[in-house]
């Protein structure tokens, strides 16, 4: 298992680019099955996860050529039939988050498919009932092995329909949409997730021929078409990393420009940061976190706490609750972090306080934050990650802190940040990665 050794207090100075965003990644990977032309796609991550997702398209039978580190072609023109009911593929499927967004294109290729309960970050449970009641409302039949832990899913034609999501899941709403632009009829989905990675899966879709109406917004209206074609699709900066980038600015830097990062795409993101009272200039489509000195958590107008929390888009992502509530240890004043969605992230803190954060852990959901208005220096530790966003999280924590720090269980923080010690290293850290 590999580690992380971290010397602590080094200024980070100069720029740096986010990677493809992983979560549009893992989508439209699974969209490419949606047709037998090929399909290139540039600008894709090289991290673990999106890897292995490209490795399991390569297994299921898809001819897949790879350009450069970040630029592939994908043809779903046959795919395995055998494999596709092997132990093999659910091993896969139980090992990969992203694999659940198979069941949408496979099921409207092939009239059947088999669903595993995925694997992925240990952040408390992650419900695929949206999944489930969106491809039953389009005529999917799910037969439950109780002993397996399986779901075989079987359609003769899928037809559209109306449906109200019981919640905007963002892999919910990307299942349905690829099963819907192959159903027979016209389905409207109702509260839908409208991340900006929806929107991208949705327009590559329409260029594959698909019909899609109400981009952007939470409803959806998508007329079912016979067959789709192939086509060249760019993938998004990574918001996630984006924001990543401005923490570790704000912490441990010393002026960072983070490059490319198409702003329009990343909704109140900075705005959240400059809450905490971080300063952030827009250059174009580049950020410049100059060095902070002090930052001070802004109050309401009414005077009230601060309080940040996430929410669906265009709120908050929750995925950088992590690096918001570490960025707040060295701000100046308080605040209140409430991550709704998952009742395990927070449980990160305790390394944290470990380190000489002045954190108050309230329940699973909610974690305040007395900010050391770098007064105090978090001292080195040893920690583990125990997945991707609290990964990064420490190891912000760790380059800002005195001394030298170890985080373990560095895969998880791999399968989301693609050379994450070697990009650093290039701006001033000590990253050194040991196995």
């Amino acid at each position: 298992m590999a580690s992380f050794i971290i010397e602590g207090g080094h200024r980070l100075k100069g720029d740096i680019t986010p990677q493809g965003a992983k979560n549009e990644a893992l989508q439209v990977l699974c969209a490419v099955l949606l047709t037998d032309e090929p399909v290139r796609i540039h600008n894709i991550p090289d991290i673990v996860d999106v890897g292995n997702q490209i490795q399991m398209l390569r297994d299921m039978g898809v001819e897949v050529t790879q350009h450069d580190a970040h630029d592939y072609t994908f043809c779903a023109r046959r795919l395995d039939d055998l494999y596709l009911s092997s132990e093999a593929y659910i091993e896969t499927c139980r090992k990969l988050r992203g694999s659940v967004m198979m069941l949408g294109p496979l099921l409207a290729r092939r009239g059947k498919a088999i669903v595993a309960k995925p694997g992925g970050d240990q952040i408390g449970r992650r419900r695929l009932d949206t999944h489930f009641h969106g491809i039953q409302q389009l005529g999917g039949r799910f037969t439950y092995d109780e002993a397996k832990h399986l779901y075989d899913v079987e359609a003769t034609r899928l037809k559209g329909a109306y449906m109200l999501l019981d919640e905007a899941s963002v892999t919910g709403t990307a299942n349905i949409i690829m099963a819907a632009v192959l159903a027979e009829g016209t389905t409207t989905i109702y509260n839908a997730a409208c991340e900006p990675y929806i929107q991208q899966l949705c327009r590559m879709l329409c260029a594959m021929g698909a019909r899609i109406s109400g981009i952007g917004s939470n409803l959806l209206t998508i007329e079912g078409v016979s067959a789709l074609h192939g086509t060249e699709h760019t993938i998004l900066p990574d918001m996630i990393e984006v924001g990543s980038f401005i923490g570790m600015a704000a912490m441990v830097g010393d002026g960072v420009r983070i490059r490319k990062v198409a702003p329009e795409h990343l909704g109140i993101i900075p705005a959240t940061f400059q809450r905490l009272g971080i300063r952030i200039e827009t250059n174009g489509e580049d950020l410049f976190v100059p060095r902070q000195e002090h930052y001070e958590i802004e109050s309401f107008i009414d005077g009230s706490f601060m309080t940040i929390s996430d929410a669906p888009w265009p709120g908050l992502t929750p995925d950088l609750l992590s690096v918001l509530l570490v960025v707040s240890t060295q701000a100046k004043g308080s605040v209140l972090i409430h991550q709704k969605m998952f009742e395990s992230r927070l449980f990160f803190v305790d390394k944290l306080i470990d380190m000489g954060a002045q954190i108050i852990l309230c329940d699973p959901h909610r974690a305040v934050v007395v900010g050391h208005d770098h007064q105090r220096q978090l001292h080195a530790g040893r920690m583990t990650s125990p997945d991707i966003r609290a990964g990064i999280a420490l190891l912000i924590a760790a380059m800002s802190a005195g001394g030298t720090s170890r985080i373990d269980n560095i895969g998880q923080i791999d399968r989301g940040y693609e050379n994450i010690e070697g990009r650093l290293c290039a701006l001033g850290a000590k990253i050194k990665r040991v196995e």
